[in-house]
């Protein structure tokens, strides 16, 4: 039997990326009014190079080719970057350093591209599935060494390897995230049960969905409003449609927690989404 040769940890030594990766990324960042230094655009560019090379032996995202990374992984995340900066304005000016979690990391998106995007100081990818943890390593670390390599500060990045449920039940993150991502991860009731309780009081969480206009959104919305107060959260989310081209039916919801989540209020490992007693 054939021995695999392992898998690429550095993405200098990979082809560069595409030309059409770079056009979409820049014009997502024109409409988006986005500026990214150099050492950004590097350590977003290495995860994408990083993923074009694992994606066919570990099954990471169904999106291998680079323009359509650019466009369906990196612009979408992107998108997110603008409110953020927006809320995160006022903490910056307090000195403490900003931490994003990212719920069900997968490949890293939107978890990593925001954290170096904003930047935070520090991020956790959240990742139960084993290979997967281990791209998330090596796409993370890659991107804080391209962020050296430029001079500028590098986005502290651990990886989490565990399930989301679990984390609610850990003194080191209920409640102490300023920001938490989750896209394509599960209904939006059942996000809130997962994301709510890591969120630190006046933080955010922000999740990635799909409005097709045939109800669904509003249906699954409206299933999640209920819980908000209960969560501590504020009762009124803002949803922002995605303005870029291709993703036109993207939707990214802003939710603000208020008052920390009651502690009866978390999710059993393994269940169903469902709401808990």
């Amino acid at each position: 039997m054939p021995v695999r040769a392992p898998l690429p940890r550095d993405p200098t030594e990979l082809p560069a990326i595409t030309a059409e990766f770079r056009e979409v990324v820049d014009q997502a960042l024109v409409r988006l009014g986005l500026e990214l230094t150099p050492g950004m655009r590097e350590a977003i560019e290495a995860q994408a190079r990083l993923l074009v090379a694992w994606g066919p032996i570990v099954n990471l995202s169904a999106i291998r080719d680079p323009e359509a990374i650019a466009l369906e992984h990196v612009a979408d995340s992107l998108a997110a970057v603008p409110p953020l900066l927006d809320h995160l304005a006022g903490r910056r000016t307090r000195r403490r350093a900003i931490g994003l979690l990212d719920l069900g990391s997968g490949a890293g998106y939107p978890g990593l591209p925001v954290a170096v995007a904003v930047p935070v100081a520090t991020a956790a990818l959240v990742e139960s599935v084993s290979r997967k943890a281990a791209f998330l390593d090596v796409a993370a670390l890659a991107a804080e060494r391209a962020l050296a390599a430029h001079g500028e500060e590098p986005v502290r990045v651990r990886v989490v390897t565990a399930r989301a449920e679990e984390l609610a039940r850990r003194p080191d993150h209920r409640g102490r995230w300023d920001v938490v991502t989750a896209r394509a991860v599960a209904p939006l009731p059942a996000l809130l049960e997962l994301a709510l309780p890591l969120v630190r009081v006046g933080g955010l969480f922000v999740a990635w969905k799909r409005d097709a206009g045939d109800g669904a959104f509003d249906a699954e919305l409206a299933a999640a409003l209920p819980l908000l107060a209960e969560l501590g959260a504020d009762s009124r989310p803002e949803v922002r449609p995605v303005t870029l081209e291709g993703l036109r039916d993207h939707v990214l919801v802003f939710i603000t927690q208020r008052r920390a989540a009651p502690q009866r209020r978390h999710r059993r490992v393994g269940r169903p989404p469902r709401l808990l007693p």
